[in-house]
């Protein structure tokens, strides 16, 4: 249910920028606003309280965000209020980025390495991934896990690049356990 609430929305948010020709502002103005709200716990919590009036709230977005962002990403946020689906606005406001990042054909990498990576390994990495898929840039994120052992993992999407020794590993386990030994 939460992910058709955000599509349903975050593709309505996304539609409206295409038609204003504000794709590039918004995203802008939307990852400000996460930021915001990040930031802010104790706001989303008040705007997602059930005994606090519905125009007590929208008072309060209209003092946090008019004249800040866009008009329509106020009223959007005011929509959300209105429709009780404030606690699913950060999901919302990722689904729209994500959608804006493949119309610009931007990926996003979550690379995981048994150790942490130098500048040039995180440079060749982009490059490499930059060859080989239909991105034109990827927003990159990197994480240490020791228990890799070595190599990497990366994600776009729903793909996923496991060259790990753990998963090596693991794989030759399984193999090595299929095999019967005769007398």
């Amino acid at each position: 249910m939460a992910k058709l609430v955000s599509k349903t929305y975050g593709d309505a948010l996304f539609e409206v920028a295409v038609e204003e020709g504000t794709l590039d502002t918004m995203l802008e103005e939307v990852e400000a606003v996460l930021q915001v709200l990040k930031e802010n716990g104790e706001y989303t919590s008040l705007l997602s309280h059930p005994k606090i009036p519905v125009d007590e709230k929208k008072s309060m977005v209209e003092n946090a965000f008019k004249d800040r962002v866009s008009p329509e990403l106020t009223g959007f946020i005011i929509t959300i209020v209105e429709k009780g689906r404030f606690k699913e606005i950060e999901d919302i406001l990722l689904y729209f980025m994500s959608k804006v990042w493949e119309e610009k054909k931007i990926g996003v990498a979550c690379v995981t390495s048994a150790a942490a990576l130098s500048h040039q390994q995180k440079e060749d990495i982009e490059a490499r991934l930059l060859e080989t898929t239909s991105y034109v840039e990827f927003r990159m994120e990197y994480s240490v896990n020791p228990a890799l052992i070595g190599g990497m993992v990366i994600k776009i999407g729903d793909r996923v690049v496991d060259s790990s020794v753990k998963t090596k590993l693991e794989n030759m386990a399984k193999e090595l356990g299929k095999i019967q030994l005769s007398n």
